[in-house]
């Protein structure tokens, strides 16, 4: 019978595999392979639709930041589709409204899951309240505590993630103008991601159904859609022009 030699280097960048519990490990940070599955594990975690390991690798992403960095041209070139790429550039604006609950888990910080991140979101509200007195407030222990005080400290600087991510999680409640929802085409600006990001930067937070925190439906089509509908069934102020909204909030006549 022949033996089956274990490899001793990793097959995308060459490093030398490392022995951990019976298993190889390539301990090279900058590991084309391991980049590339962090951000595949960062678009799936954070739900950007559209953005599967096929077009990740077309766009060329490395590290997650990368994804905020791509243009509706860039998309478009990559993937030979203007419509496709208005929605994948949609998606992308509105994961930076993702939860601290949501971002940590995506990051792929070692020990940092869903449960210590449950347990962390309790006591922090933004990624800048982590201190290692609110990792022993939140009950995490001594190794999850160092793994992410590490992050913090040295990966966090480096990564530049859209500061839009600590809007949500760090906004004053009083200075939140509304939560809008966008039914439909719209007239007033020529995508949905060029008015989501609009709406960022003037205090609303988006949402793409009809839940219970939505203020605004935005309705400029005059379509009544089933979010239309729900909408007016709970009370919901319909919209029909996005940028009178805007001007009315900053005192515009």
């Amino acid at each position: 019978m022949q033996r089956i030699e274990p490899p001793t280097n990793c097959p995308s960048c060459s490093s030398k595999l490392e022995w951990s519990n019976d298993l190889l490990y390539c301990m090279n940070s900058n590991c084309p392979a391991q980049s590339l599955k962090k951000v595949e594990h960062f678009t799936k975690t954070l739900k950007i639709k559209g953005l599967g390991p096929v077009f990740i690798r077309k766009l060329g992403f490395s590290v997650p930041s990368d994804i905020y960095e791509v243009t509706f041209e860039n998309i478009s070139e990559a993937i030979s589709s203007d419509k496709l790429a208005e929605k994948i550039l949609y998606e992308i604006e509105n994961s930076k409204n993702a939860t601290l609950n949501s971002l940590l888990p995506a990051l792929s910080i070692p020990l940092i899951g869903k449960t210590a991140t449950a347990k962390l979101s309790q006591v922090c509200k933004n990624i800048s309240d982590i201190t290692e007195e609110s990792c022993r407030e939140a009950g995490l222990g001594p190794k999850a505590t160092e793994s992410i005080m590490n992050w913090v400290m040295y990966e966090f600087p480096e990564c530049s993630l859209p500061h839009s991510f600590t809007f949500e999680q760090g906004m004053n409640i009083t200075s939140l103008k509304g939560v809008v929802c966008i039914s439909g085409k719209l007239k007033s600006f020529k995508t949905k991601a060029e008015a989501t990001e609009i709406l960022f930067k003037e205090g609303y937070l988006v949402r793409n159904s009809v839940t219970k925190e939505v203020t605004h439906l935005v309705n400029e089509s005059g379509i009544e859609s089933n979010k239309t509908k729900k909408a007016r069934e709970s009370g919901i102020l319909i919209v029909k022009n996005l940028t009178e909204l805007i001007g009315e909030q900053n005192g515009i006549a």
